[in-house]
């Protein structure tokens, strides 16, 4: 047995006998009296000085612990509640651009993806005709595609051009 083991099993055997001996004396582990009681006191009390550092557990907000444990029936049965589950939606069709599934009051997320892209490459070229991308002259704005001629109506509208056929999801 090495010396360091004979350390380890003194200290141990040393504090037993102090906890088997506190415990017969009726102390608890911080020697403090159980019950408090005016009168004078028996045991020295620690000054605490008003300068000393705060503790941590001073600013803890102490939750309240279960008394009991659960059991696995509760459990479930609060975790398969009817209320809680996902309903079923009966509202779903395919679409009528794409044929992907969707909800009737919902655009079609794929069909959005494309008119996003279209937009994104519109918004380049206006960035582009007009110098900044916030330059935006205070008009209205007409895209037009390949064999598409400007009407009457758009003389004073800012004209768009792309070299491209007109996608049929983008109608006039």
């Amino acid at each position: 047995m090495s010396l360091s083991h004979l350390v380890q099993f003194l200290r141990q055997s040393l504090q037993r006998i102090e906890s088997i001996f506190i415990q017969t004396a009726g102390f608890e582990r911080n020697f403090g009296p159980a019950l408090a009681v005016h009168g004078p006191v028996l045991l020295p009390q620690q000054n605490s000085d008003v300068s000393s550092e705060p503790s941590f557990l001073d600013n803890i907000f102490w939750m309240a612990a279960p008394k009991k444990r659960r059991t696995i029936e509760v459990n479930r049965c609060r975790r398969r509640n009817p209320n809680k589950l996902i309903e079923v939606k009966t509202n779903i069709v395919p679409c009528p651009v794409c044929g992907h599934l969707k909800q009737k009051h919902i655009l079609c997320g794929f069909c959005y993806e494309k008119i996003q892209r279209e937009t994104a490459m519109i918004r380049k070229q206006i960035a582009v005709m007009e110098g900044k991308p916030l330059n935006a002259p205070a008009v209205e704005t007409v895209v037009l595609y390949e064999s598409e001629t400007p009407g009457d109506a758009d003389k004073d509208k800012r004209i768009v051009e792309r070299n491209r056929k007109r996608p049929s999801w983008f109608k006039l």
